[in-house]
Parts: structure tokens; C-alpha cells; sequence
């Protein structure tokens, strides 16, 4: 095998950042085995890549030990919207802790570096702004959203055990909130949300008083901090925060993806979720100094993007027929055609 050409497994292969993130390491030319169960995924998210000859696929829920040799992985199987995660959050705890611990001890085995796809969640609601990776964060770990956010923390703890343990070669990315094409229409993320609800022209569910922030990643820019992080030197273990610094209120996302999509739909407010951060935004100095990475798509610039994909997926008579979806408050009619999830 040319020394150039890597063996690379990625678990959530299927999903939304797996499939990117396949493209991306396919077109690189390393050979990529995708493993995915399709809890949250979807094999029409790999069209492109079925039939190429350096892409596998493989149906594998990684609760379970999976023995192939490989020379790196990506793990970043998990649900990752309370929308997906609430449907079953005790499987949910599973993919992140069984499935960190499967995982580790393929790399332990076959000597494989190990990247570990963990969340801005682990610093639940925080207490410092913006948050860094410094921050032990602060979180419930008996509320609602514990299943993932407690899940990726403990996920942390078993990467950097093993690290200290095993020696295995280990890198922790802190995703923070990420958008653009093959989101799943009816995830519940606060982007697909709105852009749907403003496509459909119906309310745009704002929680609270929508002045809570969040900051929005493209989900190219991500791709290129996770494969930057995995190619660092060895002891560049992280965690290391990978998201846009620039700040936004629901508001004022609403409002741009209003103006962007030419809807008419109205602002309307509901109560806020429990445990929901008021506050997020990560600071990069880290992925600044030891990635050389940072962010380089402007929120107007990646939603433009994003919306069109929706407008495209939306409007498709060949997408599969959901009869009637209300998830993540919205409201889809009889017949419309959406990609179900799993699907």
C-alpha cells in the first residue's frame, strides 16, 4: 500500500458529519470503511460515494466490538440533537460510552490513532463565556439532556484513560454547533429548523426570550478542523475547540434566515426547554495556535448554501414521503416529501 494511502474507519459515517467528512477523506484517496447503524443516518447521504472503489459500508451499531485493521478513526457515531437523542436516550449513553470503549480497544489492538467527535454540550450551561477547553463546564447530570451531554463527557474520560493508560494515541474534538447540507429536515437544530419553518411559511419557534446565543459552524470549516486536528503531532491530544467564534441570538438568526429565504413567516415564542444554554461560543486560540485552523465561511454565506439545499430537498417528488412529521415544532403536510429518518 502506498505509505501515502491511509486505512481510515469512520463510525456515523451515515450522518451528517460522517458523510461530509467520508467525502472529504475519499477524495484525499485513503481507503474509508463507513459504519453506521442508520439510527440517525442515512445511506442517501452516501450516494455518491456507493460504487467508489476506496468506499466501504458497513451496517454496525458500535455498541458491539468490530474487528478490522485500520490506521486511523473517526469516531462519531452518536445522535446529536435532543430531538433524535430524546427518542432513546439510554441507547444514546451507550454509543457514546460503550461505543468510546469499543473503539479505544480497536486502536489499543491495531495501533490506530483515535479521534474522539465530542460536543460543546460537555460544558452544559456555562458559567464562563466563551467557553475554554480549560472550563470543567457545568452541567445536569439527571436532567433531560444528560444522555448525550454526560455520554460525550464520560466518552472524554475513557479517551484520555486510555491515552494515560494504554498509551493509545488519542485527539478530542469539541464540535460546537454545525450546520449546512444533508442536516435532516426534521432534527430539531435550531438551522433546520428555522430555514424549514421559513421555506414552509409557517411560525418560526423561537424558545425563551430568544436572546439566548449560540454560534454557527459550516460544516466545511468543521470537516477541515477535524482532519487538521487527526493529522497533528502526537501530542497534540486536545480537547481542542472546533467552532465559529462570531455570536449570534435566535433572534437575529431568525431574522436573517427570514430575509434570506424572502418568507413572511412570523416570530413566535415558546417556553424554554429545560437545561437549554443561554450562552455558546467557543474560543479557538488553541485550533489558532496548534492547528493553524480557524473558520473561514461567514454565517449569511454558509445559510445561503444551507437554504438552498432545503429548497432543493423540499421541492424533490423523488425524496421518500413522510405522511405527516411534527418534530422539532415543525409541522410538514400530508404527502410532503422529506427524507425520513433512517431512511
Amino acid at each position: 500500500m502506498n505509505r501515502g494511502i491511509k486505512r481510515i474507519l469512520v463510525t456515523g459515517g451515515a450522518g451528517f458529519l460522517g458523510s461530509h467528512l467520508c467525502d472529504r477523506l475519499v477524495a484525499q484517496g485513503h481507503d474509508i470503511l463507513c459504519v453506521d447503524n442508520l439510527f440517525t443516518g442515512s445511506k442517501s447521504n452516501l450516494t455518491q460515494l456507493l460504487g467508489r472503489p476506496n468506499f466501504d459500508y458497513m451496517r454496525h451499531d458500535v455498541t458491539f466490538p468490530l474487528y478490522v485493521e485500520v490506521d486511523e478513526i473517526y469516531n462519531l457515531a452518536c445522535p446529536a440533537s435532543p430531538v433524535q437523542y430524546s427518542v432513546n436516550p439510554v441507547q444514546t449513553t451507550k454509543t457514546s460510552v460503550h461505543g468510546a470503549i469499543n473503539m479505544l480497544g480497536l486502536a489499543k489492538r491495531t495501533g490506530a490513532k483515535i479521534l474522539q467527535a465530542s460536543t460543546s454540550e460537555v460544558y452544559g450551561d456555562p458559567e464562563v463565556h466563551p467557553q475554554q477547553e480549560e472550563y470543567w463546564g457545568h452541567v445536569n447530570p439527571i436532567g433531560p439532556r444528560a444522555c448525550y451531554d454526560e455520554g460525550k463527557r464520560c466518552a472524554e474520560t475513557l479517551f484520555f484513560d486510555y491515552h494515560r493508560e494504554g498509551r493509545v494515541r488519542i485527539k478530542v474534538a469539541r464540535i460546537f454547533n454545525t450546520y449546512g447540507p444533508r442536516m435532516d429536515p426534521a432534527d430539531g437544530r435550531v438551522v433546520s429548523n428555522f430555514i424549514c419553518q421559513a421555506l414552509l411559511g409557517q411560525p418560526i419557534t423561537l424558545y425563551g426570550d430568544g436572546r439566548q446565543t449560540r454560534s454557527f459552524c459550516y460544516v466545511d470549516d468543521l470537516i477541515d478542523g477535524l482532519i487538521r486536528l487527526m493529522g497533528s503531532e502526537d501530542a497534540i491530544t486536545g480537547p481542542i475547540n472546533i467552532g465559529n467564534p462570531d455570536e449570534f441570538t435566535m433572534i437575529e438568526l431568525a431574522e436573517m434566515i427570514v430575509a434570506l429565504t424572502g418568507s413572511r413567516s412570523p416570530l413566535i415564542m415558546r417556553p424554554l426547554p429545560a437545561d437549554d444554554p443561554r450562552q455558546r461560543r467557543p474560543d479557538i486560540a488553541r485550533a489558532r495556535d496548534m492547528l493553524g485552523w480557524e473558520p473561514t465561511v461567514r454565517l449569511r454565506e454558509g445559510l445561503t448554501r444551507t437554504i438552498a439545499y432545503f429548497d432543493a430537498l423540499l421541492s424533490c417528488a423523488a425524496s421518500p414521503v413522510l405522511p405527516i412529521a411534527m418534530q422539532g415544532d415543525i409541522v410538514l403536510p400530508p404527502a410532503y416529501p422529506v427524507n425520513r429518518l433512517g431512511a
